[in-house]
């Protein structure tokens, strides 16, 4: 094996070409990706990047010389157009690179707005690139009006930066509440009562009908008739996780790239890693979206390329920054049949445990960081505390721990 070429240069793309040279690895890399930007944190985007707190230099994870200390060749600003698992290339404009392993590592693409519906008028964005924060940055003036469609946490996140710089908004949800798909009622209850007591109005079971304007984006309209006047629009409504290069190359692809336990696609020689990998996990298919899977899912693809053959276990983490609040998540919550309410020691803090019988499953932590951290070290040891203790908020965090 003489060269590994890695298709993104996102968190996995870097954690994978990192791994393979700290694991001595001292062969030929490539990192191509589509963007111009070297390798860079995409979570403080619409967080601390967006309210102005982060400055660009500060995304990177880190500077251009490391790349090249490192004998990592980066080739950026080049969208690779097809890969020939046969020939073993992949294909740039203009150019054909060949490879003994391929890494795919492309993450996942928003799903906009149908330009039928009105997604190619001007002023309406995206959130998930440092180029859609850079072309809408100049809209968040105080006053403005935006409408944020979708319920997800970027979409609350975006809705939380807008309230900060005092623009109205208007949040829609087309299902009866927010985070239909990621957490408990109790989690989205607290979340959404926190972004109305913020001033955000929020709309659940309002699907849209088109966005309204000639050349640019004036409103919404939603399936009942009701109109919403705009001056942007935000879209959070899902990530597409299945690159369109693996589909033309032939490879297995459901949700995401079908992957084993270590990591390797249908076809010989090439591996997937990150938020375009579906693997198997507690049983079922699973898509993690996060930057824990990102980087311990690259690592060990990195690891069993050069022969190690150990499985991924993932071990999910989550976090979210609205306002004042910190959400912080530990497990996978899918396939819980109850929910423990634990109350915090700090005002308006507390924490939701997930259940499956007896088996603790996750944990959502709103401000109480010691909450996340012992449920997180619960998880990892395969402890599960009798839910009636952990309801009870007199009894200590860390006697669970015992």
């Amino acid at each position: 094996m003489e060269h590994v070429v890695v298709i993104g240069a996102g968190q996995a793309g870097f954690s994978l070409t990192s791994k393979l040279r700290n694991e001595g690895f001292a062969g030929r890399i490539t990192l191509i990706g589509d963007e111009p930007e070297p390798p860079y944190q995409r979570p403080p985007l619409s967080k601390k990047y967006l309210l102005g707190e982060m400055e660009k230099e500060r995304l990177y994870f880190r500077p251009r010389s490391f790349y090249e200390e490192q004998g990592i060749a980066l080739k950026l600003g080049a969208p690779v157009t097809a890969i020939d698992p046969a020939a073993r290339t992949v294909a740039l404009e203009g150019e054909n690179i060949g490879w003994d392993v391929l890494a795919i590592c492309t993450g996942a693409d928003p799903v906009r707005v149908p330009a039928e519906q009105g997604g190619n008028l001007g002023g309406v964005y995206a959130i998930r690139k440092l180029a859609d924060i850079d072309a809408c940055e100049g809209e968040f003036v105080p006053g403005r009006r935006l409408v944020v469609i979708g319920g997800g946490y970027v979409g609350l996140e975006a809705a939380a930066v807008a309230r900060s710089k005092g623009l109205e908004v208007v949040l829609l949800q087309r299902s009866d509440r927010i985070l239909r798909r990621v957490a408990s009622e109790e989690t989205a209850a607290y979340i959404h009562a926190l972004h109305e007591s913020r001033g955000v109005e929020i709309r659940v079971n309002a699907p849209i009908a088109r966005l309204t304007g000639t050349d640019r984006v004036d409103g919404v309209e939603l399936a009942d008739g009701t109109h919403l006047p705009a001056d942007f629009v935000i879209a959070g409504i899902g990530a597409n996780c299945v690159p369109h290069l693996a589909v033309a190359a032939g490879l297995s692809v459901a949700g995401g790239i079908l992957v084993d336990e270590f990591g390797r696609s249908s076809a010989p020689g090439i591996w997937a890693a990150g938020d375009c990998a579906e693997f198997s996990f507690r049983g079922a298919p699973t898509l993690l979206e996060s930057v824990q899977n990102a980087v311990d899912q690259a690592e060990t693809v990195a690891r069993n390329i050069l022969g190690a053959q150990a499985p991924y276990v993932p071990a999910p983490w989550f976090w979210s920054d609205q306002y004042d609040l910190a959400l912080q998540i530990a497990g996978l919550s899918r396939g819980h049949d109850r929910v423990v309410l634990r109350p915090g020691v700090r005002e308006g803090s507390q924490s939701h445990w997930y259940y499956k019988g007896g088996t603790l499953l996750a944990c959502d932590a709103m401000n109480d960081p010691r909450a996340y951290m012992t449920a997180k070290r619960l998880l990892e040891a395969g402890k599960s505390p009798d839910p009636a203790l952990v309801a009870d908020g007199s009894l200590e965090l860390k006697s669970f721990l015992r």
